[in-house]
């Protein structure tokens, strides 16, 4: 079975909890293994408007805090988490994967050389009169990399993913609609060649910490602050994604930002360890050092669906949580999964607690169902973390679900907070 696939019948569990502290936490919980949601996830259209034209040159204006429902893309076979914004003048309803990891903002575009399946109409930059292409040579097309000239006038985009996915066009100007919110002048990619696991989807929200982001190109007008909370896959609820510093949540537990010049979009945190059963696992610290060269780290990465950890990492932290669920019978590896359960002959399972040991002394530890999840619906549950290829630690969008994660790009934090 295909990871895709497994994420498209991954039925999350109801209870929603989270504990968030600098000392010790309860060695096991719960996991109830009858309390999953079987119903169809649909998705909740926005009300779109536009405002009075302000005009002016790539100048984005905006008033208050703004921001967009998020809701998982199941239902669409992904296993990305989507907001509903509008494009162009009139706004199309497009829905974007939300991606913390890039930069770029893009939408595949007609006319369409090579696009994948999403669920809108693509969009025509033909029908909107906000539409401009950006010139070779300009400020904005020299800030893109892999940056070129279109038949020698416009400028050319190229991005890759670390997936193998990819989107190729042209860059422009274009207008935004976040429910009432527009957003005017927005450097986009206008993508005509794209490939890659970005189902249903019609392109890409990038948030990371790049000044091509949207929220490098909101800049002070945000300070540099979003909040976003993932709803659990398969539920009827949609999260939030937030711009402004309205968006900071009281009483969150905040980490510091560390900034990687050879990797600008990656919002890297201190991680110094990891957790199982309230008892620290012997891993070194260096495992998840980011170096003076740029290289190791751990990221927080929305556009990411399972947490992956270098094999020195993943392996003892795996055998530590073995070691706490021998009394559950075993089943048989699933996709990268290695370790998983059958579960279908229980209700509830007793499971000990997973945490995550930040620099400084926070704690993060998570609720049973974003790290044993249901993988199909027979009850077996897999270990939802997988060892990586590379000195690169990504805490994904599983782990995250149910929690506000707040990001203060000026100040340079990232905070937990209860949802």
């Amino acid at each position: 079975m295909s990871l895709a696939a497994i994420l498209v019948t991954m039925l999350q569990l109801a209870l929603c909890s989270i504990a968030i502290a600098t000392n010790s936490f309860p060695d096991f919980q719960l996991l109830n293994v009858n309390e999953t949601l079987t119903g169809p996830k649909m998705f909740k259209a926005l009300g779109l408007s536009e405002t009075d034209d302000h005009g002016g040159k790539w100048n984005l204006k905006l008033v208050n805090d703004f921001g967009s429902d998020v809701v998982s893309g199941m239902d669409q076979g992904s296993g990305e988490y989507f907001v509903r914004i509008g494009v162009g003048s009139p706004p199309r309803s497009q829905y974007m994967v939300i991606d913390s990891g890039s930069d770029i903002v893009w939408v595949q575009c007609q006319p369409c050389n090579q696009c994948y399946r999403q669920s809108d109409p693509v969009f025509d930059p033909a029908n909107s009169a906000s539409f401009a292409g950006v010139s070779c040579g300009s400020t904005v097309c020299d800030r893109i990399e892999n940056s070129g000239c279109n038949a020698g006038r416009y400028c050319r985009y190229e991005v890759m993913y670390g997936d193998g996915s990819y989107t190729k066009g042209t860059l422009a100007l274009e207008t935004l609609t976040f429910g009432r919110t527009v957003v005017k002048n927005v450097a986009i990619g206008c993508g005509h060649v794209n490939r890659g696991m970005f189902i249903g989807a019609a392109g890409l929200l990038g948030l990371g910490g790049g000044s091509m982001s949207l929220v490098g190109q909101l800049g002070g007008q945000t300070g540099g602050a979003f909040s976003y909370c993932l709803v659990s896959r398969g539920t009827d609820a949609s999260g939030s994604l937030v711009f402004g510093r309205g968006t900071m949540p009281v009483g969150a537990t905040w980490v510091p930002l560390l900034r990687n010049p050879r990797a600008p979009s990656f919002y890297y945190v201190g991680l110094s360890g990891l957790g199982v059963g309230g008892v620290r696992v012997p891993i070194s610290e260096d495992v998840f050092r980011l170096t003076e060269l740029g290289y190791g780290g751990v990221v927080m990465d929305t556009g990411t669906a399972v947490t992956r950890l270098p094999s020195s990492a993943y392996n003892p932290f795996r055998d530590a949580f073995i070691t706490q669920t021998a009394n559950l019978p075993r089943a048989s590896k699933v996709s990268i999964f290695d370790t998983c359960y059958n579960l279908s002959g229980f209700v509830s399972v007793r499971v000990p607690t997973v945490s995550f040991y930040f620099s400084g002394g926070p704690v993060l530890t998570l609720p049973a169902r974003n790290f044993l999840i249901p993988v199909d619906n027979m009850g077996t549950f897999c270990f939802a973390f997988a060892p990586s290829g590379s000195g690169l630690s990504i805490i994904g969008n599983i782990q995250q679900e149910g929690i506000q994660i707040s990001f203060d790009g000026a100040n340079g934090f990232v905070g937990f907070g209860p949802n």
